[in-house]
């Protein structure tokens, strides 16, 4: 699908506030509501956007502690993979996680109650079926910077 600069504002703005009035958004790319709108659907009929959400502060609900761990797995081959990724999503306290190239299979961010909880965690995953040869866990002391939404046309260069 080709995408005009139109297109391009649409998304720029929609990722940073997906509750803006039609009429405003129409107003802000210099368009009549009627053919911005159509555009709008046609972005999402064709899966360029994908819904939309409120970003929420999980901070304000409960302090969690987060913690960055590096994986290694004992065998690499599909099955191996497939039952740690499981794994992966059937545990909640996982919120992130990449599988990486390089000296370690995968990159997961943890978020639990406390380091205790986090470590009662990983105790069951290699007493499991889990399959880890290695694990380095690491302690986030702050957050130096977050990931912000928006879409920026720049990011297609």
């Amino acid at each position: 699908m080709k995408l005009d600069r139109y297109d391009l504002k649409i998304l720029e703005i929609l990722s940073r506030d997906g509750r803006i009035t039609k009429s405003k958004l129409a107003e802000a790319i210099n368009l009549s509501v009627s053919p911005c709108w159509e555009r709008v659907r046609r972005l999402e009929k064709a899966g360029i956007i994908e819904g939309y959400a409120a970003r929420i502060n999980p901070d304000a609900l409960v302090k969690r502690t987060p913690v960055w761990v590096q994986i290694e797995l004992k065998a690499h081959n599909a099955e191996s993979f497939a039952r740690f990724e499981a794994l992966v999503h059937a545990t909640p306290e996982v919120t992130e996680c990449v599988a990486v190239g390089g000296g370690v299979d995968y990159l997961i961010k943890f978020e639990t109650d406390s380091i205790d909880a986090y470590q009662r965690l990983m105790d069951a995953w290699l007493t499991g079926e889990a399959g880890i040869e290695r694990y380095f866990t690491y302690i986030v002391t702050k957050a130096v910077k977050r990931p912000s939404p928006g879409f920026c046309p720049d990011d297609l260069a």
